[in-house]
């Protein structure tokens, strides 16, 4: 699984890299065809977002959320990504 973090007015320092990483290495364990996931993290005055475009083999899944924790956007954004894997692998695994 290749990891691509970006940052827009802000620099993305090494125990955010680390963070990134240990929640997707999580995620992980749930689905293992994940091939790219691209995170983009930004500042707009107060506010801290983090987003994610995860390419999984059969679908591109996206999350975004908006928290005044930087860490904390990431977590609920792993969250929401979780869900949408576990809906995804439900959906192909259903067959009567």
């Amino acid at each position: 699984m290749q990891v691509i973090v970006t940052g827009h007015h802000l620099e993305v320092t090494d125990a955010l890299k680390a963070h990134i990483d240990d929640k997707f290495a999580k995620l992980a364990r749930h689905f293992d065809k994940v091939t790219e996931v691209h995170v983009i993290l930004s500042v707009e005055k107060l506010v801290q977002k983090a987003e994610a475009t995860l390419q999984i083999s059969g679908a591109k899944l996206f999350a975004e959320d908006h928290q005044e924790d930087m860490y904390a956007a990431i977590d609920e954004m792993v969250t929401k990504l979780d869900r949408q894997i576990t809906k995804h692998k439900e959906k192909t695994n259903s067959h009567r």
